[in-house]
């Protein structure tokens, strides 16, 4: 749409939201989904998306958090604001849960996130348009300035952010809310306001309504040079992220997926482990550490390295934890536990389960929070049986109980498990999983192999190659 009979205050929101969609390098007449929370700002994004893309290539989509009784009042409003300009609409429910330190507000931030990056992929979006302008980017890098924030932190929100389901586009970011309201008025826009963005127990609204008026007063150009100062940290991020990367491919290690080489790591100076492991952290998909964290960690490490007991460490951190083995340091689902060495004495013994194999592809076990898998394969290998092997007698799924035994190939002795799970470096931890039955044989061993002994290598015939799938790997 042919912004010439704008006002010039217009033609600023238009401009910025062309030139942010067009530096994006978006697919031709791609959906563009705009979040629509019903305040000022989104309304504007909104109106000027349709206005410079026309109706058809908009989407709007709303975050229903429950945080507010007045949240069905908004989201009704959302559908009809969408309604009203003639955009599809979408919207989704979500339940704000904390963890650890987290804050209300970035608990809640998490989650409309998440809940957008779904709805963009649903409804095939290209990209997500925020509506974020300079007075939000003053107020996070003044937060950011207060917390002791590093230079991540004070790069606060980047105009354009790929590391999303879709790229996150911030048009709006160089412009005021002072120039949003111009717009808005001009076009005769209605919007909500949110009751709590008056309530100073926030951080962010005690900046917004008690600081930065008087900031205005004595430094009237205060955003601009907070968004200098955003951006001058954005590109010191970036070279630290450069380095970083230099440092994984010499740190990282080959014989574990996404694990570091512990003695490589330690080898670092401090300032650079720190590095490392904070983007190590954050390209893992884990919530950031502080930096005394990250420090206290390396701390760890290196007591445990020093001790020659490095397979004993765990080190808690966002509902993870990470564990070292065999100089590869990686992170595991925090509540996996410390699992006994069973060969040693010890036991923690699950329930049984049994299944009369009838050809089903996928086993699933709750209380192990897994499933075998049998895939139809082929040819045989290590983990390949015959169907006829299968249908013999009922499968069982039980607790290793200690002192079982298993020859991995057709010539090889029969070996216990504790000795084969150390040859493959298979970590203590890991070794809490089920152990697979045809009637009273051992039948498989996740992480090793099927038991020759009681299934023969398989020549002929309709053949499964049988796996273990925790449940965070099950597709």
């Amino acid at each position: 749409m042919n912004s010439d009979n704008e006002t010039p205050a217009a033609r600023l929101v238009l401009d910025a939201v062309r030139a942010a969609v067009s530096d994006a390098d978006l697919p031709a007449e791609s959906l563009l989904a705009v979040a629509l929370s019903g305040g000022l700002d989104s309304t504007v994004l909104l109106d000027a998306a349709v206005r410079c893309f026309g109706a058809p290539r908009v989407v709007a989509l709303h975050v229903h958090h429950g945080l507010s009784p007045n949240v069905s009042a908004w989201a009704a409003h959302c559908e009809s604001i969408a309604a009203s300009l003639d955009v599809r609409y979408a919207e989704r429910h979500v339940d704000v849960a904390r963890s650890g330190g987290e804050s209300l507000e970035a608990a809640a931030r998490e989650a409309r996130y998440r809940a957008l990056d779904a709805l963009c992929d649903e409804h095939g979006a290209s990209a997500l348009l925020i509506a974020h302008h300079a007075d939000d980017q003053a107020e996070t890098v003044l937060l950011q300035l207060l917390r002791g924030a590093g230079v991540a932190g004070l790069a606060a929100m980047a105009p354009q952010r790929a590391d999303g389901a879709v790229p996150r586009l911030r048009p709006l970011l160089r412009l005021l809310r002072a120039q949003l309201e111009q717009y808005a008025h001009e076009h005769d826009l209605s919007w909500i306001d949110d009751e709590s963005n008056a309530d100073t127990r926030y951080s962010r609204n005690a900046l917004r309504h008690d600081v930065l008026p008087v900031l205005a007063v004595h430094f009237p150009g205060f955003r601009d040079a907070l968004a200098r100062t955003a951006s001058h940290a954005a590109s010191a991020q970036r070279l630290l992220d450069q380095l970083a990367r230099i440092d994984l491919k010499r740190v990282g290690s080959a014989g574990e997926d996404g694990a570091l080489k512990l003695d490589a790591l330690l080898s670092l100076d401090g300032e650079r482990a720190i590095n490392l492991m904070r983007y190590w952290i954050r390209s893992s998909g884990l919530q950031a550490a502080s930096t005394a964290r990250i420090a206290d960690m390396l701390r760890q490490l290196r007591d445990a390295a020093g001790a020659r007991d490095g397979h004993a460490l765990r080190v808690d951190h966002a509902g993870y934890c990470l564990r070292a083995y065999r100089n590869a340091l990686f992170w595991e689902p925090g509540d996996s536990g410390d699992a006994p060495d069973l060969d040693e004495g010890a036991s923690a013994p699950r329930a049984a389960a049994e299944l009369r194999w009838q050809g089903e592809e996928v086993w699933r076990l709750p209380h192990w929070r897994g499933s075998f898998v049998f895939e139809p394969v082929d040819s045989p290998a290590e983990d390949v049986v015959g169907e006829g092997v299968l249908r013999t007698a009922p499968l069982v799924a039980r607790s290793r109980a200690g002192g079982e035994r298993m020859r991995v190939a057709g010539e090889a002795p029969s070996r216990t498990l504790k000795n084969l799970f150390q040859e493959r470096g298979v970590p203590a931890w890991k070794r809490d999983v089920p152990l697979l039955f045809i009637g009273g044989a051992l039948l498989f061993v996740p992480h090793l192999s099927v038991n020759r002994e009681a299934a023969p290598s398989a020549e002929r015939g309709p053949l499964r190659r049988i796996s273990w799938r925790p449940d965070l790997l099950l597709t």
